[in-house]
């Protein structure tokens, strides 16, 4: 491993914003000792190696905020973050139409390894920054391809909730009222789908409110889109913020 990599970046750490962003599936970096895992170039710059477009829109979004930003700096191939340990698909053989030939048959001792290198800094350092903060609402950025196994996805924004859902329904709400994007609640994943594990680990377990964003990464393919698509967000965002405010003043 490279003698200064870190498995985990955080922006503005000291932003004083109303939300904490992630971004698990940032980086399609492939550190040492892992490798490229045996990749052919292609797989290695697809969505199956991480989320096109999601640091570009989390890092506009943490300076339109002033919120930290806690992303990920390997791909998701080498250890999905959003997933535990006991998931087979927190190191896929394979993903989508991609195989991965150096996660084939690795024992138990190797994927505990990965998850105490990769996971662990990770979400140890998001605890970190979390505890720093008392009342903040807890948001991942993620996005999706628009075609997955042959399919179409007409969807291009979902907002998505594990068991609270006050966040995701109140940014739908006034993303559905502008129109200018298809939008929807719990899609193209929802948490039976087993892609809620930080908003779980770090969101509801705190008892803090918490909301999962993907959008479809044709649309933030490039920066500029990506920022355009920060700012897009914005109100539906201060929607959702202003929602759990409200639960909190009337619960005091």
């Amino acid at each position: 491993m490279a003698e200064n990599w870190e498995p985990v970046e955080v922006t503005r750490a000291e932003g004083r914003g109303p939300v904490v962003l992630v971004c698990e599936h940032a980086s399609r970096d492939f550190p040492q000792p892992w490798g490229d895992l045996g990749l052919s170039p292609e797989a290695a710059e697809s969505h199956a190696a991480w989320d096109i477009g999601a640091l570009d829109v989390s890092r506009a979004l943490a300076a339109l905020l002033d919120s930290p930003l806690v992303s990920a700096c390997a791909s998701r191939l080498v250890y999905d973050l959003n997933r535990p340990l006991e998931a087979d698909d927190a190191i896929p053989v394979q993903s989508e139409i991609y195989e991965v030939p150096g996660n084939a048959g690795l024992s138990p001792q190797e994927r505990a390894l990965r998850h105490r290198a990769l996971h662990d800094p990770f979400h140890d350092r998001l605890a970190e920054v979390l505890d720093s903060r008392q009342r903040d609402a807890l948001v991942t950025i993620h996005s999706f391809t628009p075609v997955y196994r042959g399919k179409r996805r007409e969807v291009e924004l979902g907002f998505l909730y594990h068991e609270d859902s006050r966040m995701a329904e109140a940014a739908l709400e006034v993303e559905q009222a502008k129109g200018s994007y298809r939008a929807a609640l719990n899609e193209p994943y929802a948490a039976s789908d087993g892609v809620t594990y930080t908003l779980r680990k770090h969101g509801e377990a705190r008892g803090l409110p918490s909301l999962m964003i993907e959008i479809r990464n044709d649309l933030i393919d490039t920066e500029a889109r990506a920022r355009d698509m920060a700012v897009h967000l914005m109100p539906a965002l201060a929607a959702a913020i202003a929602a759990v405010a409200e639960d909190r003043q009337a619960a005091e």
